[in-house]
Protein backbone atom coordinates (compact mmCIF):
# COMPACT_ATOMS: atom_id res chain seq x y z
CA UNK A 1 0.00 0.00 0.00
CA UNK A 2 3.04 2.67 0.41
CA UNK A 3 2.90 3.03 -3.31
CA UNK A 4 -0.46 4.60 -2.86
CA UNK A 5 -0.22 6.65 0.36
CA UNK A 6 2.94 8.07 -0.84
CA UNK A 7 1.39 9.05 -4.29
CA UNK A 8 -1.79 10.46 -2.20
CA UNK A 9 0.17 12.01 0.13
CA UNK A 10 2.53 13.82 -2.85
CA UNK A 11 -0.47 14.79 -4.58
CA UNK A 12 -2.09 16.94 -1.72
CA UNK A 13 1.24 18.66 -1.46
CA UNK A 14 2.77 16.67 1.45
CA UNK A 15 6.43 15.44 1.84
CA UNK A 16 7.40 12.03 2.93
CA UNK A 17 10.30 12.57 5.50
CA UNK A 18 11.22 9.34 6.62
CA UNK A 19 9.79 5.36 6.25
CA UNK A 20 10.04 2.59 9.58
CA UNK A 21 10.15 -1.01 9.29
CA UNK A 22 11.65 -3.26 11.92
CA UNK A 23 12.59 -6.31 8.82
CA UNK A 24 16.30 -6.13 7.94
CA UNK A 25 16.98 -3.74 5.15
CA UNK A 26 13.26 -3.26 4.71
CA UNK A 27 12.88 0.47 5.27
CA UNK A 28 16.20 1.33 3.94
CA UNK A 29 14.79 -0.70 0.14
CA UNK A 30 11.52 0.88 0.57
CA UNK A 31 13.36 4.47 0.90
CA UNK A 32 14.95 3.96 -2.00
CA UNK A 33 12.21 3.05 -3.54
CA UNK A 34 10.22 5.69 -2.81
CA UNK A 35 12.69 8.45 -3.45
CA UNK A 36 12.13 8.94 0.63
CA UNK A 37 15.24 10.47 2.22
CA UNK A 38 15.41 8.69 6.31
CA UNK A 39 14.99 4.78 7.20
CA UNK A 40 14.61 3.31 10.51
CA UNK A 41 14.16 0.27 11.66
CA UNK A 42 11.67 1.12 14.74
CA UNK A 43 9.09 3.58 14.88
CA UNK A 44 10.36 4.72 17.89
CA UNK A 45 13.76 5.41 16.07
CA UNK A 46 11.61 7.46 13.50
CA UNK A 47 9.75 9.72 15.74
CA UNK A 48 13.03 10.58 17.93
CA UNK A 49 15.10 10.83 14.68
CA UNK A 50 12.71 13.08 12.74
CA UNK A 51 11.07 15.22 15.59
CA UNK A 52 9.36 17.51 12.71
CA UNK A 53 7.40 14.59 11.35
CA UNK A 54 3.73 15.65 11.65
CA UNK A 55 1.61 12.85 10.90
CA UNK A 56 2.35 9.18 10.20
CA UNK A 57 0.63 6.85 7.99
CA UNK A 58 0.54 2.91 9.29
CA UNK A 59 0.82 0.02 7.11
CA UNK A 60 1.40 -2.84 9.18
CA UNK A 61 -0.83 -6.55 10.12
CA UNK A 62 -3.69 -5.70 11.72
CA UNK A 63 -2.91 -6.81 15.31
CA UNK A 64 -0.25 -3.85 15.23
CA UNK A 65 -2.55 -0.75 14.05
CA UNK A 66 -3.80 -0.26 16.99
CA UNK A 67 -0.92 -0.09 19.39
CA UNK A 68 0.56 1.87 16.68
CA UNK A 69 -1.82 4.60 16.26
CA UNK A 70 -1.94 5.03 20.05
CA UNK A 71 2.23 5.80 19.80
CA UNK A 72 1.84 7.78 17.29
CA UNK A 73 -0.81 9.54 18.60
CA UNK A 74 0.81 9.52 22.04
CA UNK A 75 3.70 11.81 19.90
CA UNK A 76 1.14 14.61 18.57
CA UNK A 77 1.20 12.93 15.27
CA UNK A 78 -1.70 12.76 12.77
CA UNK A 79 -2.16 9.17 12.06
CA UNK A 80 -3.54 7.71 8.46
CA UNK A 81 -4.22 4.05 9.39
CA UNK A 82 -4.33 0.98 6.90
CA UNK A 83 -7.87 -0.76 7.45
CA UNK A 84 -9.69 -2.50 9.67
CA UNK A 85 -9.06 0.27 11.96
CA UNK A 86 -8.18 -2.36 15.04
CA UNK A 87 -8.94 -6.33 15.47
CA UNK A 88 -12.07 -5.28 17.69
CA UNK A 89 -14.30 -2.45 18.68
CA UNK A 90 -12.56 -1.70 21.99
CA UNK A 91 -9.38 -1.15 20.44
CA UNK A 92 -10.78 1.36 18.44
CA UNK A 93 -12.79 2.51 21.66
CA UNK A 94 -8.87 3.82 23.00
CA UNK A 95 -8.18 4.60 19.72
CA UNK A 96 -11.01 7.52 20.44
CA UNK A 97 -10.05 8.89 23.62
CA UNK A 98 -6.21 9.27 22.66
CA UNK A 99 -7.35 11.00 19.74
CA UNK A 100 -9.36 13.08 21.37
CA UNK A 101 -6.60 13.68 23.92
CA UNK A 102 -3.92 14.12 21.54
CA UNK A 103 -6.31 17.10 19.77
CA UNK A 104 -5.17 15.22 16.35
CA UNK A 105 -6.88 13.67 13.71
CA UNK A 106 -7.03 9.73 13.22
CA UNK A 107 -8.46 8.54 9.13
CA UNK A 108 -8.45 5.25 8.41
CA UNK A 109 -7.70 3.63 4.48
CA UNK A 110 -11.33 2.85 3.90
CA UNK A 111 -10.47 3.96 -0.08
CA UNK A 112 -13.91 2.96 -1.53
CA UNK A 113 -15.23 5.55 -0.21
CA UNK A 114 -12.82 7.70 -2.76
CA UNK A 115 -13.84 5.96 -5.43
CA UNK A 116 -15.00 8.54 -8.58
CA UNK A 117 -18.64 5.93 -8.37
CA UNK A 118 -19.03 6.21 -4.36
CA UNK A 119 -18.54 10.41 -4.70
CA UNK A 120 -21.14 10.28 -7.50
CA UNK A 121 -23.88 8.32 -5.49
CA UNK A 122 -23.22 9.73 -2.40
CA UNK A 123 -23.78 13.14 -4.14
CA UNK A 124 -27.12 11.70 -5.24
CA UNK A 125 -28.11 10.61 -1.63
CA UNK A 126 -26.80 14.37 -0.46
CA UNK A 127 -29.07 15.90 -2.58
CA UNK A 128 -32.40 14.08 -1.47
CA UNK A 129 -32.42 12.06 -4.95
CA UNK A 130 -32.45 8.43 -3.11
CA UNK A 131 -34.90 9.34 0.04
CA UNK A 132 -33.89 7.08 3.23
CA UNK A 133 -32.28 3.78 2.06
CA UNK A 134 -34.14 1.00 3.65
CA UNK A 135 -32.23 -1.45 2.49
CA UNK A 136 -29.01 -2.51 1.17
CA UNK A 137 -26.77 -5.24 0.17
CA UNK A 138 -22.95 -5.69 0.94
CA UNK A 139 -20.76 -7.88 -1.37
CA UNK A 140 -16.97 -8.70 -1.82
CA UNK A 141 -17.12 -11.83 -2.86
CA UNK A 142 -14.03 -13.99 -4.17
CA UNK A 143 -13.89 -17.55 -5.59
CA UNK A 144 -9.68 -18.10 -5.28
CA UNK A 145 -8.65 -15.37 -3.55
CA UNK A 146 -7.18 -16.64 -0.05
CA UNK A 147 -3.48 -14.20 0.18
CA UNK A 148 -1.58 -16.63 1.18
CA UNK A 149 -1.35 -19.79 3.70
CA UNK A 150 0.02 -19.62 7.16
CA UNK A 151 1.48 -16.01 6.79
CA UNK A 152 -0.31 -13.42 8.98
CA UNK A 153 -3.59 -13.05 6.74
CA UNK A 154 -4.38 -16.42 7.83
CA UNK A 155 -3.58 -16.06 11.59
CA UNK A 156 -6.24 -14.87 13.66
CA UNK A 157 -4.06 -13.65 16.29
CA UNK A 158 -2.45 -11.23 14.02
CA UNK A 159 -4.89 -10.46 11.25
CA UNK A 160 -8.20 -10.60 13.88
CA UNK A 161 -9.73 -13.02 11.17
CA UNK A 162 -9.81 -13.63 7.83
CA UNK A 163 -11.63 -12.01 4.51
CA UNK A 164 -14.74 -10.69 7.04
CA UNK A 165 -12.10 -8.01 8.63
CA UNK A 166 -9.81 -7.92 5.27
CA UNK A 167 -12.59 -6.89 3.07
CA UNK A 168 -14.61 -4.99 5.27
CA UNK A 169 -15.03 -1.77 2.62
CA UNK A 170 -18.46 -2.95 1.01
CA UNK A 171 -19.63 -3.19 4.41
CA UNK A 172 -18.29 0.10 5.22
CA UNK A 173 -19.30 1.80 1.87
CA UNK A 174 -23.04 0.69 2.60
CA UNK A 175 -23.11 1.88 6.09
CA UNK A 176 -21.64 5.24 4.53
CA UNK A 177 -24.51 5.40 2.27
CA UNK A 178 -27.02 4.91 4.93
CA UNK A 179 -25.69 7.74 6.95
CA UNK A 180 -24.05 5.25 9.30
CA UNK A 181 -26.85 4.26 11.72
CA UNK A 182 -26.15 2.90 15.14
CA UNK A 183 -26.18 -1.35 14.76
CA UNK A 184 -29.01 -3.08 17.16
CA UNK A 185 -28.91 -6.88 16.17
CA UNK A 186 -26.81 -8.89 14.23
CA UNK A 187 -26.88 -12.67 12.90
CA UNK A 188 -23.82 -13.93 11.12
CA UNK A 189 -22.30 -17.17 10.22
CA UNK A 190 -18.64 -17.88 9.00
CA UNK A 191 -17.78 -20.96 7.15
CA UNK A 192 -14.12 -22.34 6.89
CA UNK A 193 -14.28 -25.52 4.53
CA UNK A 194 -12.34 -24.17 1.67
CA UNK A 195 -9.55 -22.41 3.71
CA UNK A 196 -7.10 -25.18 3.92
CA UNK A 197 -7.24 -25.51 -0.32
CA UNK A 198 -4.11 -24.68 -2.08
CA UNK A 199 -6.40 -24.69 -4.93
CA UNK A 200 -8.32 -21.17 -3.81
CA UNK A 201 -4.90 -18.94 -3.09
CA UNK A 202 -5.46 -15.79 -4.73
CA UNK A 203 -2.99 -13.79 -7.65
CA UNK A 204 -1.86 -11.62 -4.96
CA UNK A 205 -0.78 -11.44 -1.03
CA UNK A 206 2.16 -13.05 0.36
CA UNK A 207 3.96 -16.14 0.40
CA UNK A 208 2.76 -19.34 1.96
CA UNK A 209 4.66 -19.80 5.19
CA UNK A 210 5.49 -23.67 5.72
CA UNK A 211 4.04 -24.76 9.35
CA UNK A 212 2.29 -20.96 9.83
CA UNK A 213 -1.19 -21.12 11.18
CA UNK A 214 -4.09 -20.58 8.85
CA UNK A 215 -7.21 -20.74 11.17
CA UNK A 216 -9.63 -17.73 10.26
CA UNK A 217 -12.83 -18.43 7.54
CA UNK A 218 -12.96 -18.22 4.04
CA UNK A 219 -16.13 -16.89 3.72
CA UNK A 220 -18.73 -14.70 5.91
CA UNK A 221 -22.51 -13.60 6.15
CA UNK A 222 -24.47 -12.05 7.95
CA UNK A 223 -27.52 -9.56 8.73
CA UNK A 224 -27.87 -6.32 10.36
CA UNK A 225 -30.34 -4.48 11.72
CA UNK A 226 -29.78 -0.73 12.89
CA UNK A 227 -31.86 1.20 15.37
CA UNK A 228 -32.71 3.04 12.77
CA UNK A 229 -34.66 0.32 11.71
CA UNK A 230 -32.40 -0.14 8.42
CA UNK A 231 -31.56 -3.67 7.83
CA UNK A 232 -28.04 -4.41 5.88
CA UNK A 233 -27.00 -8.06 4.56
CA UNK A 234 -23.76 -8.91 3.50
CA UNK A 235 -21.43 -11.43 2.10
CA UNK A 236 -17.52 -11.58 2.09
CA UNK A 237 -15.54 -14.16 0.63
CA UNK A 238 -11.84 -14.95 -0.20
CA UNK A 239 -12.48 -18.67 -1.28
CA UNK A 240 -16.71 -19.59 -2.50
CA UNK A 241 -18.03 -20.65 -5.35
CA UNK A 242 -18.96 -18.29 -6.98
CA UNK A 243 -18.36 -17.29 -10.74
CA UNK A 244 -15.73 -14.35 -10.34
CA UNK A 245 -14.81 -11.76 -8.18
CA UNK A 246 -17.15 -9.08 -7.24
CA UNK A 247 -17.41 -6.29 -5.69
CA UNK A 248 -20.85 -4.19 -4.80
CA UNK A 249 -22.80 -2.20 -3.14
CA UNK A 250 -26.64 -1.87 -4.09
CA UNK A 251 -29.24 -0.04 -2.23
CA UNK A 252 -33.49 0.28 -1.62
CA UNK A 253 -34.51 3.37 -0.92
CA UNK A 254 -37.83 5.43 -0.64
CA UNK A 255 -37.30 7.42 -3.63
CA UNK A 256 -35.04 5.70 -5.75
CA UNK A 257 -32.83 2.64 -5.27
CA UNK A 258 -28.64 2.44 -6.41
CA UNK A 259 -25.63 0.32 -7.24
CA UNK A 260 -21.63 0.34 -6.97
CA UNK A 261 -20.27 -2.27 -7.90
CA UNK A 262 -16.58 -3.38 -9.69
CA UNK A 263 -16.97 -6.76 -11.26
CA UNK A 264 -13.12 -8.52 -12.04
CA UNK A 265 -12.14 -10.56 -15.04
CA UNK A 266 -11.10 -14.06 -14.25
CA UNK A 267 -7.93 -13.23 -13.20
CA UNK A 268 -8.92 -11.15 -10.44
CA UNK A 269 -6.77 -8.35 -11.17
CA UNK A 270 -7.83 -4.02 -11.15
CA UNK A 271 -6.93 -3.47 -14.62
CA UNK A 272 -9.66 -6.26 -16.33
CA UNK A 273 -11.95 -5.08 -14.09
CA UNK A 274 -15.27 -2.75 -14.87
CA UNK A 275 -17.34 -0.38 -12.75
CA UNK A 276 -21.12 0.05 -13.34
CA UNK A 277 -22.33 3.24 -11.16
CA UNK A 278 -26.58 2.78 -11.48
CA UNK A 279 -29.65 4.61 -10.20
CA UNK A 280 -33.33 2.90 -10.53
CA UNK A 281 -35.95 5.38 -10.27
CA UNK A 282 -39.79 5.18 -11.57
CA UNK A 283 -40.13 8.15 -13.88
CA UNK A 284 -43.68 8.64 -16.08
CA UNK A 285 -45.21 5.87 -15.26
CA UNK A 286 -41.56 3.66 -16.43
CA UNK A 287 -38.90 1.87 -14.43
CA UNK A 288 -35.28 3.90 -15.20
CA UNK A 289 -32.23 2.85 -14.92
CA UNK A 290 -29.68 5.70 -15.08
CA UNK A 291 -26.19 5.27 -15.57
CA UNK A 292 -23.61 7.20 -14.23
CA UNK A 293 -20.82 7.65 -15.68
CA UNK A 294 -17.39 8.59 -13.83
CA UNK A 295 -13.55 8.71 -14.28
CA UNK A 296 -11.70 5.56 -14.21
CA UNK A 297 -10.08 4.69 -11.10
CA UNK A 298 -8.04 1.60 -11.22
CA UNK A 299 -6.44 1.85 -8.04
CA UNK A 300 -9.87 2.03 -6.27
CA UNK A 301 -9.45 5.25 -4.68
CA UNK A 302 -6.35 4.53 -2.62
CA UNK A 303 -4.78 7.35 -3.56
CA UNK A 304 -7.70 9.76 -3.40
CA UNK A 305 -8.10 8.61 0.20
CA UNK A 306 -4.47 9.47 1.14
CA UNK A 307 -4.83 12.86 -0.26
CA UNK A 308 -7.87 13.32 1.92
CA UNK A 309 -5.68 12.58 4.88
CA UNK A 310 -3.69 15.44 4.18
CA UNK A 311 -6.05 17.93 2.83
CA UNK A 312 -8.77 17.28 6.00
CA UNK A 313 -5.76 17.71 8.19
CA UNK A 314 -5.01 21.23 6.34
CA UNK A 315 -8.58 21.62 6.60
CA UNK A 316 -8.98 21.94 2.75
CA UNK A 317 -11.43 18.98 2.78
CA UNK A 318 -14.34 17.07 5.32
CA UNK A 319 -12.40 14.23 6.16
CA UNK A 320 -13.66 11.07 4.48
CA UNK A 321 -14.20 8.91 7.83
CA UNK A 322 -14.29 9.38 11.58
CA UNK A 323 -12.79 6.70 14.52
CA UNK A 324 -16.95 7.29 15.52
CA UNK A 325 -17.81 5.52 12.42
CA UNK A 326 -15.00 2.90 12.36
CA UNK A 327 -16.47 2.04 16.28
CA UNK A 328 -19.50 1.21 14.20
CA UNK A 329 -18.01 -0.52 11.97
CA UNK A 330 -15.96 -2.90 13.91
CA UNK A 331 -19.42 -3.56 16.12
CA UNK A 332 -20.70 -4.84 13.15
CA UNK A 333 -18.09 -7.40 12.63
CA UNK A 334 -17.01 -8.06 16.27
CA UNK A 335 -20.88 -9.32 16.31
CA UNK A 336 -21.01 -11.09 13.51
CA UNK A 337 -18.07 -13.35 14.84
CA UNK A 338 -19.69 -13.43 18.07
CA UNK A 339 -23.12 -15.09 16.33
CA UNK A 340 -21.12 -17.36 14.12
CA UNK A 341 -19.33 -18.69 17.40
CA UNK A 342 -22.40 -18.80 19.43
CA UNK A 343 -24.99 -19.59 16.67
CA UNK A 344 -27.50 -17.18 18.45
CA UNK A 345 -28.31 -13.41 16.75
CA UNK A 346 -26.33 -10.93 19.07
CA UNK A 347 -27.41 -7.40 20.34
CA UNK A 348 -24.84 -4.68 19.98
Amino acid sequence: MLQYHAAGFRQAGAEIVAVADPAPDAAASAAGKWGIARAYDSVDAMLSGSPEIEAVSIIVPNKFHAPLTLQCLGAGKHVFCEKPPAINAAEVRTIMTAAEKAGKKVLFNFNNRARPESQAMMAYINGGVVGRINSAQAKWIRRTGIPGFGGWFTTKELSGGGPLIDLLHMVDLAMYFMGYPEPAHVLGQTFSDLIQDKQFKGPWGIPDRIGGTTDVENAAHGFVTFKTGQVLSLQVSWAEMVKREEVSVVFQGTKAGGKVERVFGIDGLDSTASDTCELYVQENGHSVVRSITTPACEDMGRIGSAANFIESIEGRSEALNTPAQALRLMQVIDAIYTSAATGSPVSV
